[in-house]
């Protein structure tokens, strides 16, 4: 399964979620929930651009290799860069997966991130 058959099915899997492709921008796929993007990322998704909170991303920069700021200023507001590199291991995707998601609940509306949010009780 290529990168982006598995980011298509995680991040639209997720409530409301949408691709939506820029043609300014080469027609490069953007995932968004309720017209906010949550992935930027190019044709192939070997680079994807997710928002953490600051910590987070300061924290992946600092740990990981393949992980660093994103360009254009939105670096400083918690996006990375993520390259993924073929074949992915299981273990890195699983990292995707949860960044992606957490970008998701970043962005949502507080009541669609909720419904992927693990219970807090």
């Amino acid at each position: 399964m290529s990168n982006m058959d598995r980011l298509e099915a995680l991040a639209l899997g997720l409530p409301e979620a949408q691709r939506v492709d820029i043609e300014e921008w080469g027609d490069h796929p953007t995932f968004r929930v309720r017209g906010k993007n949550f992935v930027f990322c190019d044709q192939s998704a070997v680079h994807l651009s997710v928002k953490l909170s600051k910590d987070e991303a300061i924290a992946a920069v600092a740990t990981e290799t393949w992980v660093e700021p994103t360009g254009h200023g939105l670096g400083r507001h918690g996006w990375v860069v993520l390259t993924l590199e073929d074949p992915v291991s299981d273990e890195r995707w699983q990292q995707v997966e949860e960044w992606v998601t957490t970008s998701y609940t970043m962005v949502a509306p507080k009541s669609l991130a909720r419904l992927v949010l693990p219970d807090e009780r």
